[in-house]
């Protein structure tokens, strides 16, 4: 039964990762509702995230390694530096402090208070809202060419916001880049490149952890992890199979089309969770 639990959350991790809805949201409700006995937990969700960060890695691969490689000669002095790939790597790098700053001042909070399904809920609706307003009002116009380090700073305190669940890494770091004017394509694959150290950082630290010490330190004590080592394994593997798949198809979407589905998404789904709450259906 706990391995069937984790196929169906590395499933909706795949599932939500990249679109702006929220993985982290979508896991504590499911893991809720399919009984795996409270919150899967901050560690389970940030380790399965490696699975996501890994289709990220191999669907902008070519990307990947010609910004690091440029990225090291132009640190080097063997290209210049204001070379467009250099300068997304230090981009990369800006963009990522903010996160990797208030992660770790704040990690207790995160891992505990932050992850009530009453916030998620208000700000699964918020956020949405916000998304609505900026694919609305925004320029769409802006490359990823004209990526400033200011603009930089600004996606990546974006993104830092998604370490409250409910309000996404995508969707933060997405309607940042819509407010300043950015394509919605430009926006979005900054974003994924952008996540990419923070997650796996974060994913590594927690993995250390559960190996380290097998319980969770809560308020109430030390409590032993809902998943296994195999089962969160094979957590992972079926969230970077998903994941690749939704990685190409929300790339081709956004070309395209708006954000408006995911905005209804967003406010229906924060709606029915108040709901749920309201009428304790649900523990928050």
């Amino acid at each position: 039964m706990q391995l069937l639990q984790a196929i169906i959350l590395g499933l909706v991790q795949g599932l939500t990762e990249f679109l702006p809805i929220s993985s982290s949201a979508h896991i504590k409700i499911v893991g809720e509702l399919i009984g795996v006995g409270g919150d899967p937990g901050a560690a389970f969700t940030a380790i399965i995230q490696l699975g996501t960060e890994a289709a990220v890695l191999v669907f902008f691969w070519r990307d990947v390694v010609r910004i690091v490689s440029k990225w090291f000669q132009a640190l080097v002095g063997r290209m210049p530096r204001n070379d467009p790939d250099a300068r997304m790597g230090w981009l990369i790098i800006i963009g990522s402090l903010p996160i990797v700053i208030l992660g770790v001042l704040f990690q207790d909070q995160i891992e505990t208070v932050l992850r009530s399904l009453w916030i998620v809920a208000f700000t699964l609706i918020f956020f949405g809202i916000l998304l609505g307003v900026a694919d609305a009002v925004g320029a769409n116009k802006r490359r990823l060419k004209d990526l400033t380090y200011p603009h930089g700073v600004i996606y990546g305190f974006a993104q830092a916001l998604a370490l409250i669940p409910g309000v996404s890494r995508s969707g933060g770091t997405i309607t940042a880049g819509l407010f300043m004017g950015y394509e919605r394509k430009a926006a979005a694959r900054y974003s994924f490149l952008l996540a990419m150290p923070a997650v796996f950082g974060s994913g590594f630290f927690q993995l250390y952890k559960s190996v380290k010490d097998p319980c969770v330190a809560a308020a109430t004590g030390c409590t032993p992890e809902i998943f296994g080592g195999v089962e969160t394994g094979v957590a992972t593997i079926v969230s970077f199979v998903v994941g690749l798949v939704v990685i190409a198809f929300f790339m081709n979407y956004i070309s395209r089309r708006s954000f408006l589905p995911f905005v209804i998404y967003r406010l229906a789904l924060g709606t029915v969770l108040i709901v749920l709450l309201a009428t304790n259906t649900i523990a928050a």
